[in-house]
């Protein structure tokens, strides 16, 4: 492989499009889980919005499963700690809301399955 080819690829990894960049990001957050469940919190739901920018600034909006959740505080530095390592990403904003409380309904099919609730 040539060194043009290699800093085209760095490139990219560094500056990927907006949809790749929102796939690196998901993928990253399945790799996050709930400390009292044991599904990832994009399936899990916890994720009301996520907003990747061309520019790498990632916002989210999240929720966990309880107001009186023992991690509440520390969990959004988790996931926006987990999130500055995708390359790509240059900033994020995680916002935790408590409105509309997370139900089962948010679940993917995937994590009612993994649960046994489906």
């Amino acid at each position: 492989m040539s060194d043009l080819q290699k800093m085209s690829e760095q490139q990219q990894e560094q500056h990927p499009g907006k949809e790749e960049l929102q796939e690196r990001v998901i993928e990253k957050l399945r790799t996050i889980y709930d400390p009292e469940i044991p599904v990832n919190i994009y399936d899990l739901g916890l994720i009301y919005n996520l907003e990747v920018q061309p520019s790498g600034d990632v916002n989210i909006r999240m929720t966990l499963t309880a107001p009186n959740c023992p991690v509440a505080e520390s969990f959004p530095e988790i996931v926006q700690d987990a999130l500055l390592q995708v390359p790509g990403v240059n900033g994020v904003d995680v916002e935790l809301v408590w409105e509309p409380l997370w139900s089962r309904d948010n679940m993917s099919e995937a994590a009612l399955l993994q649960l046994g609730l489906m």
